[in-house]
């Protein structure tokens, strides 16, 4: 029996390991797991170039809790070690078998085989929960089996083993305070997380399995059950296969097996396979998305050669594409030693790009092949393209060719066709383009009505973050183009013509209207401003300055606005109709009292419009109106 110490450069690397390895110590199944999981595909590839002649079968890697003797054990059937191999793989740390297997084979199709080892220290994880490590192995070749134990300090025993199958086992004596690792739920729990789509088949316990019956089998006879092992993971998972191999129903069933706790289907897919300049895999789902925002509970999952990492995406996927869901896979992806933070590399940008342009593609060709399709889902998806056209310079771009505005008509146009449908008649007269828009169809109805009475268009525009993209679309146009929303301004005002309307009152008894208004209206949240406007149209309206209110909107939504001016008041302009016959009868009321009462009045209905009469304004106004009605 050999004795010795373990080639460390620090005194002691297991308090190291405790404290700072891992911050998560439930990390140690996924590493061992790992570990097997190389040892498996190291011998199906020696196999598979002939170096070794052997039958490995169908390798498994199997789980086992032995709770009377407070031990888990990991047991694969690789390739094995000899002596000198634990000696050299296990007791020089930072050592990594799998780098150097790969150096070995580089020349052939060993980089194929998914193997995952980048980490030397990963083995050493096993003692952030047991007190004793022990290893168990036999060698492919043909040697001696060997026995490693270690009880968390640099000092280790090695001898010859008793093991006779091929393979390794380890079996972690487990610490009394972390007893967790015993149980079976919590287990089966970190398998599915972490392990889920691992290469090799994972065996966890056994579970009972229905025959079907025979088929001249009488309707009461109890179909026959026999034992099965329990295979907790998918070895095959649908991105690990070409597209060309699997239908929609296939995308939609892997789906479910991504988030079992979701009942709608995705509304569409984008398969990812890349292997040049980097190597990349996935599939990336669209969901159904609402004007929410808020971060979604299920998120992308991160693997790297089958393995699970992180649901934290960030950085490798584009913010404005978090919002989706499915699976990236790369073994390209630079991990910290605790695979579970993106450390800052030049290939994480190339990926993060590639996954844009992929997606935007995809956009343009599922808006290409079937436009009445991609419109009627465009409600669902809306927030992710805008946001990404916000976001990504590359993919506002793109966007262009797919990137729908809708009418609150429900009819639907890309920029350049809305332009080309409106520039004659939304044309103001300093040769500007005036894209009108609503923010909420029922508080704007009115507004929206006088607009297209005129022959205007008006889109419906209700994402959260309209206002900065309309911004965008501004200065991308180069301030030809000018967005107003159409509640910020009378009809006639919102595009101006070179004709005026003349105002039927003298300029004497407009400043007296102007007058009788002030006297009644707040003046801290109302400026009024007379206007020659048809006679048909209403006698007194509300607005809100465009520039004021999208400042404001941008600053509560975040970025953008002018500093400050989320925080003001409410402003808003009572536009005052001087063509209107109910002016001219407020103008000749003899009474002050009836003056006031109709100019109350009038400004109650326009606020109603606007839904902006509340609580004892609301009251009185609904008191008033009966008394006038009387």
């Amino acid at each position: 029996m050999a004795t010795g110490n373990i080639n460390v450069s620090v005194e002691n690397i297991f308090p190291l390991i405790k404290k700072f390895l891992y911050s998560d110590h439930e990390i140690f199944l996924r590493e061992l797991i790992s570990n097997a999981t190389d040892a498996t595909l190291k011998m199906n590839h020696l196999v598979r170039i002939g170096e070794a002649k052997i039958d490995v079968g169908q390798p498994k890697i199997e789980v086992k809790i032995d709770k009377d003797n407070q031990t888990l054990h990991i047991i694969d059937e690789g390739v094995g070690m000899t002596k000198e191999e634990v000696e050299k793989y296990i007791n020089e740390v930072a050592f990594s078998g799998a780098e150097e297997f790969l150096e070995k084979y580089k020349d052939s199709d060993a980089k194929d085989t998914g193997i995952i080892g980048h980490f030397g220290l990963g083995f050493y994880s096993a003692f952030m929960v047991a007190n004793k490590v022990e290893i168990k192995t036999k060698s492919w070749k043909d040697q001696p089996a060997a026995h490693w134990t270690c009880e968390g300090t640099t000092q280790f025993t090695l001898e010859e083993g008793d093991k006779t199958e091929r393979g390794t086992e380890i079996i972690l004596h487990i610490n009394d305070d972390e007893k967790e690792f015993l149980e079976e739920y919590r287990i089966n729990e970190l398998l599915v997380k972490y392990n889920k789509f691992m290469p090799v088949p994972i065996k966890f316990g056994t579970k009972e399995k229905e025959l079907p019956k025979a088929e001249d089998a009488k309707e009461d006879e109890e179909p026959k059950k026999v034992t099965v092992d329990n295979i907790i993971n998918n070895p095959d998972p649908a991105w690990t296969k070409q597209p060309t191999e699997l239908e929609e129903k296939d995308y939609n069933s892997f789906y479910r097996e991504l988030y079992p706790t979701q009942f709608e289907e995705p509304l569409f897919h984008i398969h990812l396979n890349v292997d040049y300049p980097f190597n990349l895999t996935g599939i990336l789902y669209f969901p159904k998305l609402t004007n929410d925002l808020s971060i979604q509970k299920d998120k992308i999952q991160l693997y790297q050669n089958q393995v699970f990492v992180t649901d934290n995406v960030e950085g490798i996927v584009p913010e404005f594409l978090t919002m989706l869901k499915g699976v990236i896979d790369s073994p390209d992806i630079p991990l910290n030693v605790s695979r579970s933070y993106l450390q800052a590399d030049s290939a994480v940008k190339k990926i993060s790009s590639y996954i844009t342009r992929k997606v935007a593609d995809k956009l343009k060709s599922l808006f290409n092949d079937n436009r009445e399709d991609f419109e009627k889902k465009w409600n669902d998806i809306k927030v992710v393209i805008e946001y990404g056209m916000l976001s990504e310079d590359k993919f506002f771009e793109k966007a262009q060719k797919f990137a729908l505005y809708p009418t609150t008509n429900n009819t639907y146009h890309t920029f350049e066709e809305l332009k080309n449908e409106i520039t004659e008649l939304q044309t103001d007269k300093d040769g500007k383009l005036v894209v009108l828009y609503a923010s909420n169809k029922d508080q704007q109805h009115s507004y929206i009505k006088r607009a297209e009475a005129k022959g205007y268009k008006v889109l419906l525009l209700d994402s959260p973050i309209v206002s900065h993209l309309i911004q965008k679309l501004e200065q991308e146009n180069e301030q030809k183009v000018s967005f107003v929303r159409v509640d910020s301004d009378h009809v006639e005002n919102l595009i101006k013509k070179e004709s005026e309307q003349v105002s039927k009152l003298s300029d004497e008894e407009k400043e007296t209207v102007k007058t009788s208004f002030e006297t009644v209206v707040p003046k801290e949240k109302y400026t009024v401003q007379l206007e020659a406007l048809d006679s048909d149209t209403a006698p007194v309206m509300i607005t809100q300055p465009e520039f004021m209110r999208r400042m404001k909107e941008m600053q509560q939504t975040g970025g953008g606005g002018m500093f400050g001016m989320g925080n003001m008041p409410e402003m808003y302009n009572l536009v005052v109709n001087t063509n209107n016959p109910l002016i001219s009868k407020i103008l000749k009321a003899k009474e002050d009292a009836k003056r006031e009462t109709l100019i109350k009045q009038s400004l109650d209905l326009a606020l109603l419009s606007q839904n902006l009469l509340k609580g004892e304004e609301l009251t009185n106004f609904v008191e008033r109106s009966f008394k006038l009605i009387k």
